[in-house]
C-alpha cells in the first residue's frame, strides 16, 4: 500500500511540477513537490518584475492566495519570456526556483515535518545539512519539468478562509497531459515574514507525511547521516522512499 501510494504521489509530483518542493516537491511538484504554482482563478497571471533579481519582489505573502497567485506571475512570465533558454540549459530553472520561490516555502518547519520524531534527536548540524540536502536533491531531480510549464494547465482557487488564521489551504487542480484534472492543494502557515507554504497534498496524499513515513524506516535502518549522505551524493528522494523496508 505504501509503495502503492509512493508511485502515485512520484507520478503526480512530475505532473504538477512547479511544486514544489517540495517538494519540493514540489512536484512538487515535483516535484516539488516541488509547490506547483499557476494563474489565478480568473487564468490571468500576474505580471513579473522585468529587471533582473526582481522577480522575488514580485511575490506578495500578505495572504495565501496572493502568494500563490503572485508567484505563479513571476515564475510563468519568466518561463514563457524565456523558454528556449530555460530548454536549452534547464539547469537554469533550478535558479528561477530559488529566487521566486524557495524564499515563500517553509523548508526548515516541512523537514521537521518529515523527519517527525528523528528531528528531536538530530544534531544542529544533522537538519541543517537534511534540511539543504533535501530540496537541493527535489530540485535538482524534478525541477526541469518546469520548463514545459504553461499557466493554462493549473487552475487556482479563491481563498475563502479566515484571514487571521495561522494556517490555510490554497486549492487547485492541474490539468493532466490526457486532459483530466488532478486536485493539488498547499499547505501554508502564516510566519514571521508573512505567508509560507510547507505541505503539497496530491489527489489527497501529503508530500510532508509520506516522506516522514518511509524517511523515518530509513533512519531507523540505516541513521540519519546515511539518509543525508544519499541526498547529498544526488540520490532521488523517491528512491531513497522506495528503498524504505529493505534490508
Amino acid at each position: 500500500m505504501a509503495a502503492t501510494k509512493t508511485a502515485r504521489l512520484c507520478r503526480a509530483t512530475r505532473r504538477a511540477a512547479p511544486v514544489l518542493a517540495i517538494v519540493s516537491a514540489a512536484a512538487l511538484l515535483g516535484p516539488l513537490p516541488t509547490f506547483a504554482l499557476a494563474a489565478a482563478a480568473s487564468d490571468t497571471v500576474t505580471p513579473a518584475a522585468s529587471g533582473p533579481g526582481d522577480l522575488g519582489s514580485a511575490v506578495d505573502t500578505t495572504s495565501p492566495a496572493t502568494l500563490i497567485q503572485s508567484a505563479a506571475g513571476a515564475m510563468l512570465k519568466d518561463l514563457d519570456a524565456h523558454r528556449a533558454e530555460y530548454r536549452k540549459d534547464p539547469h537554469k530553472v533550478q535558479h528561477l526556483v530559488d529566487e521566486v520561490l524557495l524564499p515563500h516555502f517553509d523548508t526548515e518547519y516541512a523537514a521537521r515535518l518529515v523527519l517527525g520524531r528523528h528531528w528531536t534527536s538530530a544534531t544542529a548540524d544533522q537538519r541543517q545539512r537534511f534540511v539543504a540536502a533535501f530540496y537541493k536533491s527535489l530540485l535538482s531531480n524534478y525541477g526541469n519539468a518546469l520548463v514545459d510549464f504553461t499557466a493554462d494547465r493549473l487552475r487556482v482557487f479563491p481563498y475563502n478562509g479566515d484571514p487571521k488564521a495561522d494556517f490555510a489551504t490554497v486549492r487547485t487542480e492541474v490539468r493532466k497531459s490526457d486532459g483530466t484534472q488532478e486536485a493539488v492543494n498547499y499547505s501554508l502557515r502564516h510566519t514571521d515574514q508573512g505567508w509560507k507554504a510547507w505541505d503539497v497534498v496530491i489527489e489527497g496524499i501529503s508530500y510532508v507525511k509520506s516522506f516522514r513515513d518511509d524517511f523515518g524506516a530509513q533512519i531507523d535502518q540505516q541513521g540519519i547521516d546515511a539518509v543525508i549522505t544519499r541526498l547529498e551524493s544526488g540520490e532521488k528522494p523517491s528512491a531513497i522512499k522506495g528503498a524504505a523496508g529493505k534490508g
